[in-house]
């Protein structure tokens, strides 16, 4: 008789890795296109930059109650709790690992001479300033530039399409939507993999920390949407008018910006209905780019 070997119980065939994942994204998928029969577009001539609306501010209300139940308390408490010094440190070091996708995309813009002042800042203050805690290159004059792939699209004449909000990033357009994924392969298959030497403990870590860190320097604008009688058309032209600044190079009159999100007063906000993720005009992605960073790839 032959013997039947079985195979030990630990080990899966790769799409069971595959399966969640994917299931978990068709489940939000669905639940959005579900509920979004039953946005409301408030009255008007409709937005001709925002053709998928009622989809959108469906995506926007997931978004608030996300960030109503989890971020923001979360921002504020750390805030709170936390020493401004050591809440600059984080941010410093947080800036200075996104650093190559800047250097990068300014590279890929023709922007030669950021891209060398950014390569030099992200030596400087990787060297000097212990891995990026601290930030000695500003103070010798080298200016932090912010880029990203979908700024990189338009530069090369890429129609942004129609505006979009994404569920957990916020305010996006299609093209800036596809240019996060060569920036997510960039930071995290290439650097943050390298740099971490693979380990899913340490990449999650930073990226819960990378998403409370930008949400607390958010937590002053609260107030100027929560002022605004439609929050949501009030992010929409923000991003939109801040994207246009950034790939046409034009000029904002200082009144028409929101702060920068390196501003950060330490004082929480009253209630607002900010989304998760969601970056005013100059935010730095929230990535440092347009939106918050992707969730390292699961194992």
């Amino acid at each position: 008789m032959s013997r039947r070997r079985n195979a030990p119980a630990t080990q899966q065939p790769p799409a069971v890795h595959l399966f969640k994942p994917r299931a978990g994204a068709l489940l939000l998928l669905t639940l959005v296109l579900g509920l979004s029969g039953c946005a409301t577009i408030p009255g008007g001539k409709p937005d001709p930059r925002d053709r998928f609306e009622r989809f959108n501010r469906t995506v926007y209300a997931f978004n608030v109650k996300l960030d109503h139940a989890v971020l923001r308390p979360t921002a504020r408490a750390y805030v709170k709790l936390t020493p401004r010094p050591v809440r600059t440190g984080v941010n410093n070091f947080i800036t200075n690992l996104y650093s190559p996708v800047t250097i990068v995309n300014n590279f890929l813009q023709g922007k030669l001479g950021d891209g060398i002042n950014d390569t030099a800042r992200l030596v400087v203050n990787t060297t000097i300033g212990l891995g990026g805690l601290f930030d000695p290159a500003t103070g010798m004059g080298l200016e932090r530039h912010v880029a990203d792939f979908g700024e990189t699209l338009g530069i090369w004449g890429v129609h942004g399409g129609p505006y979009l909000m994404l569920p957990f990033l916020g305010s996006s357009n299609v093209r800036d939507a596809i240019g996060l994924v060569p920036d997510y392969l960039l930071l995290h298959e290439i650097e943050t993999v390298q740099l971490f030497d693979n380990n899913e403990y340490v990449e999650w870590s930073l990226f819960a920390v990378d998403v409370v860190n930008r949400r607390a320097q958010l937590l002053d604008l609260d107030r100027v949407i929560d002022s605004s009688y439609d929050p949501y058309a009030v992010l929409r032209s923000a991003y939109l008018q801040r994207r246009a600044y950034l790939i046409n190079g034009g000029i904002t009159p200082p009144e028409e910006e929101f702060p920068d999100a390196d501003m950060d007063s330490g004082a929480a906000a009253p209630a607002a209905p900010a989304a998760p993720g969601e970056a005013p005009p100059s935010a730095a992605p929230m990535s440092p780019s347009p939106a918050p960073p992707a969730a390292p790839p699961p194992k």
